[in-house]
């Protein structure tokens, strides 16, 4: 991108949906509660011909740096270091408050240009507001209505007056406006070029990656520990993250995008509009993910929450890897250990043999083994077995243990291919498909783990009745 934009203010003048209308999607939670944001999220942006990053900040608050809003208030200050323009918005209905004047100090220090934004400018009484914010000394406000996209034109041309011509445009930029989030899931096992192996191959499409888990599981300590910055807001307090923030990353030459997201509590637990919004979010991130680390807390594991998230991975078809974190404060690892992979075996029966790795997000322990376990797990879930292989492999399975008998007629197995892969989908032809007990199923799946080796990643099985050759020429005799 030419260049990137914060946009700043104090709570509840409409930061972020102004971001969603310059990112051209809904990104960024909105509710009427003041404070939403918390973590700042920088994604490409588009302005009628200007094309650059934004950055969405949480609402200046004047508060010690060792409380929450502290915290909220120095990652909106590495946005002001990172930006080129800042965008100071401001309530055109509200006025300015004591807040807008301390902020304005602060943007003013950092000696970057300027855009003062009057938003809710169509709100009745409006003008009053704006002529008051004058009094900023960020010259002329812009009044734009952030909600109904009403003065962008104006805003526009304010960009390209506070950065100079040259700046605002990089002729020799193309830009690739593919969103994060474009790429559909198919979800159809008989769709096989629903989406391709070779794709793990492409190295220009980042590999996606979402962490996942109950609240203060330790989810935003772990990507700041995997990427070296303290990028998102932690701490000790439940509940931190509220909407999904992605994380563009690379390990090992691979292009990672990560992406946090709120902790996910009990459905009856979730009462509070925003919650719901922030745990939607989550699941979205899950269902566009390749890759989902649930992280556990080791010292208090396998809760009945871990397992419905779990459990909605597996059936999203995600591939699934299992992060116990604060491993550092477990007094017998070793004892812990065994219990933890057995009880991971026992509990989660549908992805036999998945990635379980023990580390410690505050002290960087196991890192290098959680990245080589999701680098594995995505490779067994892009993996694709031949038709040969497999029917080779199914006659042996069929001589030693055959279908069983449904009232009286034994089932016939005729052969067996693979439709799709992310994750691998199989269909069997054979007799009778809705005559076949699970359990024989199963017994499929199970052996088609160990004979392929596809450990710890959903498998789908689909059974389509064989066509019968004679049975056009039955109907013509009659």
């Amino acid at each position: 991108m030419s260049f990137k934009v914060a946009i700043i203010g104090r709570p509840n003048v409409g930061k972020s949906t102004l971001f969603n209308r310059l990112a051209g999607r809904k990104l960024a939670l909105v509710d009427d509660t003041p404070g939403v944001t918390r973590d700042r999220r920088v994604h490409a942006a588009k302005l009628y011909d200007l094309h650059f990053d934004v950055i969405d900040t949480a609402g200046f608050e004047d508060a010690a740096a060792a409380t929450l809003q502290g915290r909220m208030r120095a990652q909106t200050e590495i946005a002001i270091t990172e930006a080129d323009l800042i965008f100071f918005m401001v309530d055109s209905k509200a006025g300015i408050l004591p807040d807008d004047r301390t902020f304005a100090e602060v943007v003013r220090r950092s000696g970057k240009p300027v855009v003062l934004v009057a938003n809710k400018a169509e709100a009745r009484g409006a003008q009053s507001g704006m002529l008051e914010s004058w009094e900023l000394g960020f010259g002329e406000p812009v009044p734009v209505s952030a909600e109904h996209g009403q003065g962008l034109p104006d805003l526009r041309d304010a960009v390209i007056a506070a950065l100079g011509e040259e700046r605002a445009f990089d002729e020799g930029e193309v830009e690739d406006a593919v969103a994060e989030s474009e790429v559909l899931i198919g979800e159809d096992i008989g769709d096989p070029d629903a989406d391709d192996a070779a794709s793990y191959y492409d190295e220009a499409k980042p590999m996606r990656i979402a962490v996942v888990g109950r609240p203060n599981a330790g989810k935003s300590t772990l990507i700041n520990a995997l990427i070296g910055e303290e990028r998102l807001l932690t701490g000790p307090e439940a509940g931190i993250t509220r909407d999904s923030i992605s994380v563009d990353w690379e390990w090992g030459g691979r292009k990672m995008k990560l992406f946090d997201t709120a902790g996910m509590r009990r459905k009856a637990r979730v009462q509070e509009k925003l919650e719901k919004l922030s745990v939607a979010d989550g699941l979205r991130a899950i269902r566009f993910a390749e890759v989902v680390v649930v992280v556990f807390d080791a010292t208090i594991p396998f809760e009945k929450q871990d397992l419905q998230i779990a459990d909605l991975i597996i059936r999203e078809g995600r591939a699934l890897v299992i992060a116990f974190n604060k491993w550092d404060l477990i007094d017998n690892p070793q004892e812990k250990l065994a219990e933890l992979r057995e009880m991971t075996d026992r509990l989660l029966p549908q992805v036999r043999g998945v990635q379980a790795v023990t580390i410690s997000a505050e002290t960087g322990r196991g890192l290098e083994k959680l990245m080589a376990a999701i680098i594995k797990t995505h490779r067994v879930w892009n993996s694709r077995v031949s038709t040969g292989k497999l029917n080779r492999w199914l006659e042996g399975i069929l001589a030693h243990h055959p279908p069983p008998a449904v009232a009286g007629r034994r089932l016939k197995v005729k052969y067996l291919t693979q439709a799709k892969t992310r994750p691998p989908g199989f269909v069997v032809s054979c007799s009778r498909p809705d005559a076949m007990p699970q359990s024989y199923v199963r017994y499929l799946v199970n052996n088609l783990r160990e004979a392929f080796d596809i450990p710890g990643v959903p498998i789908r099985v689909a059974l389509r009745a064989s066509d019968n050759p004679f049975a056009g020429k039955a109907k013509k005799k009659r």
